[in-house]
């Protein structure tokens, strides 16, 4: 079993930046794909980022490149979201999730095995 805990989330103006962490349970964390979705409201959840169990292989939205960066780092069990130059578009809750199984980042939702409760992300214009 494993538990995601986000943290980072809050009120930021628009153009500002936020890191947003996720921070897993497990001594296995290195071996799972991670992804960052997010969910606005009365919207479909989204994939946001994704990447791989080594870190190597990233995956962005195509809306959100350039903007977003995921990372992770193994040894503290960690895979942050770096967003910059915020829009109020942006706003929605962000969840991290795992993978149990593969290497590779994976981009459908339904392969995702674990999620976190989600941090909430507000941009004022």
């Amino acid at each position: 079993q494993v538990q995601l805990v986000e943290s980072g989330g809050g009120l930021v103006q628009a153009g500002g930046s936020l890191r947003l962490s996720c921070a897993a349970s497990g001594r296995t964390f290195s071996r799972y794909p991670m992804g960052w979705f997010r969910q606005a409201p009365g919207k479909d959840r989204e994939l946001v980022a994704a990447i791989s169990r080594s870190g190597i292989s990233t995956y962005y939205a195509d809306s959100l490149k350039g903007r977003f960066t995921i990372s992770r780092d193994n040894a503290k069990n960690t895979v942050d979201l770096q967003l910059n130059s915020l829009k109020p578009e942006d706003t929605a809750v962000y969840i991290c999730a795992a993978r149990s199984s593969g290497s590779n980042y994976v981009t459908d939702m339904v392969e995702y095995d674990y999620w976190g409760q989600g941090t909430q992300v507000t941009v004022s214009s």
